[in-house]
Parts: C-alpha cells; sequence; structure tokens
C-alpha cells in the first residue's frame, strides 16, 4: 500500500520496521513511553482509554493508511502513552521512530498534512464518543459502535465477543448480552458463537 510521494515513501519504508501482528496483539499499553508510531497497511486497531481501576472505553479505530495521533503526541513531548493500541483484525503496519515522526513535520510538508489531517479526523470522532456518553441511551450506542466495526471490517457480518462490546462501551458483559438479545428479537441483528451481522444499513 503506498501512502504518501516517492520521496516521503521511500523515507518511510527505510526508517520503519514492518512488522506482522494477530488480531487483539496489545501493541502499546497505557502509562508507556512511546518509541514509535504505527502507521497502519492492512487490517485495523482499536484505541480504547483505560481508567485506574482497569474499566475501558473505545474511542477511535485505526484504518490503513492512519496512525495514531495520540501515540504521536505523547512520543514527540516524551509523554506517556494515555491510551491503549490493541490489533483489531490481522494487520501489517510499519513502526515509525517517533524521532522521525517528529523531525518529518519540519522537513515533509506532506507528512505534516498527514498529522494536522489525522489530528482533525481523530478530534472529531472524540466529540462524537463526548456526544454518544453524554446524550445516547446505552442500546442506540450499541447500534453506533456495531456500523463503525462493520464499516472498519468492510461487512455486516464481523467477530466481536459479548465481552469485547462490553469493554468498548464501558460496560457490563451482562448489560450487553441483555440489550443484543432484545435487538436480535426486534430483527436489527443475528447472533451467532462470537459473530453478530448487522441486518440494517449502514
Amino acid at each position: 500500500m503506498k501512502l504518501f510521494g516517492a520521496i516521503l515513501e521511500e523515507e518511510l519504508r527505510a526508517n520503519s520496521q514492518l512488522k506482522t501482528l494477530p488480531a487483539e496483539t496489545v501493541l502499546m499499553q497505557s502509562n508507556s513511553y512511546i518509541r514509535s508510531i504505527p502507521v497502519v497497511l492492512s487490517g485495523s486497531m482499536r484505541v480504547m482509554r483505560q481508567d485506574e481501576d482497569g474499566r475501558e472505553i473505545l474511542l477511535y479505530y485505526i484504518k490503513p493508511g492512519e496512525s495514531c495521533i495520540m501515540s504521536f503526541l505523547a512520543g514527540i513531548h516524551d509523554d506517556t502513552s494515555k491510551v491503549k493500541l490493541v490489533v483489531e483484525e490481522d494487520s501489517e503496519v510499519l513502526m515509525l521512530p517517533i524521532v522521525k515522526a517528529s523531525e518529518w513535520i519540519k522537513v515533509y510538508p506532506e507528512w505534516a498534512d498527514f498529522i494536522f489531517k489525522l489530528y482533525h479526523r481523530r478530534f472529531e470522532e472524540l466529540l462524537n464518543v463526548i456526544n454518544a456518553v453524554a446524550f445516547q441511551k446505552l442500546d442506540d450506542r450499541i447500534v453506533t459502535l456495531l456500523k463503525r466495526k462493520a464499516s472498519v471490517y468492510g461487512s455486516n457480518e464481523f467477530s466481536v465477543t459479548h465481552q469485547q462490546l462490553a469493554e468498548e462501551l464501558g460496560t457490563t458483559r451482562e448489560v450487553i448480552s441483555r440489550l443484543l438479545k432484545q435487538m436480535e428479537k426486534q430483527q436489527l441483528i443475528t447472533l451467532s458463537r462470537n459473530k453478530i451481522t448487522l441486518n440494517i444499513a449502514l
């Protein structure tokens, strides 16, 4: 997957380490120092916020051609990560040293534009998360999350556990299971073992 113009693309490949990561790999833990940032070539990742009690909530997904702006910001300020980064589906990523990611802001306008666009996109997604938590009922938030997952996977059928949905929405598995069964009765979804089929338009 080609992401940039010839010169920057060559620099990216030459300075990064290519990694193949299976689903559910924890690439970055909260409170860890950032030495490199991922640039996703294929697959996807999810970015989670974790509180002191270990409860989590999904912030956003990283898709092919994207990186994690929160990791970048922490890295350039030599700060610890405020998020956890988990591989959503089997992925290929380029791990770019944070030193290079920072230097290139001044050297390559194309890279600076890439970073600023990511920042803008993630800021909007974080506002959506805040709005959902503050104003949406949990069943509406489930539908929104399932639509996001369908978009990430490129399919209305995807693998996910009730526990994973509970973690991403910051609630319990029992609550999620009860609401999913209600949604299945309404024919909004079809449940099978560790899989969900979304029966509504994206």
